[in-house]
């Protein structure tokens, strides 16, 4: 209770700092944007805006509360054009299948082209050949993914797909000694994140004291009575890292090595020192404001079971069209003959003999390697695609390593050995959640044997860790990173040293999330660009979430409003195609 009362005083005290000018709260610190160089100055430097009204009311303050987002994604647009637009989408992830789900529902004949031999992009996974489920990454839902879950709704996959989880942040640390973050609380937020930080295990009294400091000082205290000036504060701190923001007033580092870096590392596969501080109070926010943010969910089976064949069924009775193992080879599009400027997208190149198929609209929803090999040279004399090679990545490993017992059970070690019977829908020993580690090179995992039982479970069969590496060992061999995945598991549940590994694998992505760096936000692009029918999607895109399946879905969404606002009329998009196959 004493610690309690110390956050309590220590936030209260602190209170009309939060409400002070600017600079008394932020360090003076230049930004570490990069410069573009001059031979890529911008032709035209105007961006285009928002046309559609639900796009809008998808950006801004309001958007992070507005829990009407979820009954527009779970309705769809609630618009039948009049005019049909044919519409190729490049990119089969979550943002393109979700933007061709409004489109198709609007009237308009839609087709994705996707390279691979699945859909869900950053979000995929799929069988080997003896049966097991293989992911490209750790994915669970916030309580404040209120679009994916209108969209799940609608797919009819919410109930019956998706597992909730104890309303606890579990930290693992070597030798086996727990902290959490326990928002079970009587009262919600913000009390029951206060008592949560104010109880944790994770830190000692020294650094809940300045921990309590820091936070009580910051843009989310004002939010708690003035949402709009605290997210308005939020926003300027993009230019720094959180350790700037954090140590300015107050913080100290034995909150970052312990707590502060582990949740940095799960959000965006980087440390305090390199994360933009914006990134890390976005999230900090809605945790402060809305209770359900921090509740956790994770799909009961494998991404492609539980959220991708759903959204497949969907498109497919509405006749959308997916081409599997089809890379665009090529953006055709017209010229400008006196400033050589790209005027309008004529269609793609698509497969491995370019064959062109001719579209109204095009719609690029890629993540950011995807968008950078995509564009042609010829759109870079737009600023607002240029500034896109501004975005840089994160490269992860995905390591699956199997146990002939339960990991995470360190109270019973005969539960522990006991894979016996029927233990499948979570009924196995040890912990199901999602769990945090700053001992470990991997921030975040789980057992998803425990927590998405569906597929992952195995009669006879024990743990199924899931770990996700950052850089700091992405360049490993792959029997590397599994023989490290099981050392620094032993190091952390020590009597799981008393099971054997019975099979792994490794996924690397070189190329990630785009990298949530300081600086980086105002290198996102709209999803309307310079062209009048060439659109974009993917979580990197402007939308007020980071890159995550919230604001794939987001894009997704937003890219989908804006040519529905804009197919008709003399002036729409169907109009210009007709004038253009006229001439």
């Amino acid at each position: 209770m004493r610690s309690l009362a110390l956050l309590a005083l220590s936030s209260t005290a602190a209170l009309a700092a939060a409400f002070a000018p600017g600079s008394l709260l932020q360090p003076s610190i230049s930004s570490r944007s990069n410069t573009r160089p001059s031979a890529r100055k911008s032709t035209i430097l105007d961006e285009p805006t928002f046309t559609s009204e639900d796009a809008k009311r998808q950006v801004g303050n309001d958007a992070f509360l507005n829990q009407n987002l979820m009954a527009r994604a779970e309705n769809g647009p609630g618009i039948k054009n009049k005019e049909s637009l044919s519409i190729g989408i490049v990119g089969a992830g979550l943002a393109g299948m979700i933007a061709a789900m409004d489109l198709a529902d609007a009237g308009h004949k839609v087709e994705i082209f996707e390279v691979r031999p699945f859909v869900g992009g950053k979000v995929s996974s799929w069988k080997d050949k003896n049966g097991n489920h293989i992911e490209m990454g750790l994915h669970v839902f916030f309580g404040c993914y209120y679009n994916l879950f209108g969209i799940m709704k609608r797919t009819g996959g919410f109930d019956k797909n998706l597992r909730i989880k104890e309303h606890v942040h579990t930290f693992v640390n070597e030798g086996g000694k727990l902290g959490a973050l326990d928002f079970r609380f009587p009262i919600g937020a913000p009390v029951a994140g206060l008592q949560a930080f104010a109880r944790t295990e994770q830190l000692d009294l020294e650094d809940k004291f300045h921990n309590a400091v820091r936070l009580g000082t910051s843009p989310i205290v004002r939010a708690l009575i003035d949402f709009d000036g605290g997210m308005d504060m939020v926003r300027e701190l993009d230019d720094i890292s959180f350790t700037e923001w954090f140590t300015y007033w107050g913080g100290k580092r034995g909150s970052l090595d312990r707590m502060w870096d582990a949740i940095a590392y799960a959000l965006g596969f980087l440390d305090c020192d390199s994360i933009s501080a914006r990134c890390m109070l976005t999230i900090f926010m809605l945790f402060a404001i809305r209770t359900e943010a921090s509740v956790l969910r994770m799909l009961d089976g494998s991404p492609q079971s539980g959220l991708h064949d759903p959204i497949l069924k969907y498109l497919e009775d509405r006749n959308v069209k997916i081409h599997l193992k089809t890379p665009v080879r090529d953006v055709v599009h017209d010229l400008d003959a006196e400033t050589g400027l790209p005027t309008r997208v004529r269609g793609l190149k698509v497969g491995p003999k370019e064959e062109f198929r001719e579209f109204d609209v095009v719609v690029a929803a890629t993540d950011v390697p995807g968008i950078k090999k995509l564009l042609p040279e010829t759109f870079r004399k737009y600023e607002f695609f240029d500034k896109i090679y501004n975005l840089d990545t994160v490269p992860i490993a995905t390591v699956q390593v199997r146990f002939d017992g339960w990991v995470t059970e360190m109270q019973d070690e005969a539960r522990m050995m006991d894979v016996s019977g029927d233990q499948s829908d979570g009924r196995a020993a040890g912990i199901d959640n999602l769990l945090y580690s700053v001992d470990t090179e991997f921030s975040c995992f789980a057992d998803l044997a425990l927590t998405s039982p569906g597929e992952y479970y195995k009669p006879g069969e024990g743990s199924l860790i899931q770990a996700v590496f950052d850089e700091r060992a992405y360049s490993r061999s792959n029997d590397q990173l599994v023989e490290d995945c099981i050392k620094q598991l032993h190091n952390i549940f020590p009597s799981s040293r008393k099971l054997n590994c019975t099979w792994s694998s490794v996924v690397k992505l070189g190329q990630a999330l785009y990298r949530e760096k300081p600086g980086q936000d105002k290198f996102r692009p709209k999803q309307a660009t310079p062209i009048p029918n060439f659109f974009m999607a993917g979580s990197y895109t402007y939308q007020d979430y980071l890159d995550s399946m919230e604001g794939a879905t987001r894009s997704g969404l937003m890219v989908a409003d804006e040519i529905i606002a804009r197919a008709d009329g003399p002036k729409g998009l169907k109009a210009q195609a007709q004038q253009v196959k006229v001439a």
